[in-house]
């Protein structure tokens, strides 16, 4: 690793670097809340004569501090990614997405870097849109970074300015739907005691990420639940009617099926098409909703 980082330093390259506060929350749960955010709220750490309130500089300084080590002091760093997911974990919210977001473009805007490298920082954000075909391995938030939702719509809102005003960025302009219409359960034909295999089938051909403890549809009841997986089976299969029977427990209904922020979404004219992800992470999703009491276990 040394011999590459001289290489690039004797090239004049820059070493990038990605730093995820977010990640820091989920993989360590007494990891301080505040510390993850700009706001000056956490808890101060001395570091050699230096103080760090955010783990955001303690990441890049330690890289610095690495750097420094090998005798490399005037390589250049760039921040290639970094964000803040929406959706897939209790801390993946809109909420705490917009206070990131506007602590950092804050710092930015001010030309400030960190207590070891006090200079501008080149940082750029992740993601723009979100990714519904993105590996969910490392957590069901991976297909969420996106400032925007699958068709353009702003989430939150964000000044990148760093000016701080309560603004929306633009969304986008002539995105296409498929029909005002969703799938969802039929009530008078449905057993709830047979109908594992068919969310399992849904959970596995679609994105049923949203519905996972402290994510935004996390409180549906079991029909909700059910009917949110068939409608996201049913979109991303185009609409086409023969995505929307489970042997007969569902139907395609023009009432808006949403439930409070729970979106039920409508896909885009060029969103459509087969998409997979694993199997194995499809029966997780089954196995939670169980655990929940949300489903009958198979």
């Amino acid at each position: 690793m040394l011999d590459i980082v001289k290489f690039f330093h004797d090239n004049d390259l820059p070493f990038t670097v990605n730093i995820y506060p977010f990640l820091s929350l989920y993989l360590n749960q007494h990891f301080p809340v505040e510390y993850a955010f700009f706001d000056g709220n956490g808890q101060t750490i001395p570091d050699n004569g230096k103080n760090y309130d955010n783990v955001f500089d303690a990441n890049y300084d330690t890289l610095v501090y690495a750097l420094n080590k090998a005798g490399i002091k005037d390589m250049k760093i760039i921040v290639g990614e970094v964000g803040w997911p929406t959706d897939g974990h209790k801390y993946a919210t809109p909420k705490l997405a917009e206070k990131f977001y506007a602590g950092l473009m804050k710092r930015l805007a001010k030309d400030v870097g960190t207590p070891l490298r006090p200079e501008k920082l080149e940082v750029y954000l992740f993601g723009l849109l979100d990714e519904d075909m993105k590996s969910i391995l490392p957590g069901p938030f991976e297909r969420h970074w996106g400032i925007f939702r699958y068709d353009g719509t702003p989430k939150f809102m964000l000044d990148f300015t760093g000016q701080g005003r309560k603004i929306v960025p633009v969304a986008a302009k002539g995105v296409q739907y498929l029909d005002k219409q969703w799938c969802v359960v039929n009530k008078d034909t449905i057993n709830l005691d047979e109908v594992g295999p068919d969310l399992d089938y849904a959970c596995y051909h679609g994105d049923c990420t949203a519905m996972l403890y402290g994510s935004t549809c996390s409180n549906l009841d079991k029909i909700q639940n059910i009917s949110y997986a068939f409608n996201m089976f049913f979109q991303i299969q185009g609409q086409d009617v023969r995505a929307c029977d489970f042997r007969g427990s569902a139907m395609i209904t023009k009432n808006n099926a949403s439930v409070g922020s729970c979106l039920f979404p409508i896909q885009i004219v060029s969103g459509s098409g087969d998409f997979r992800i694993s199997y194995v992470f499809g029966r997780f999703i089954v196995a939670g909703l169980i655990l929940l009491g949300l489903v009958t276990a198979i």
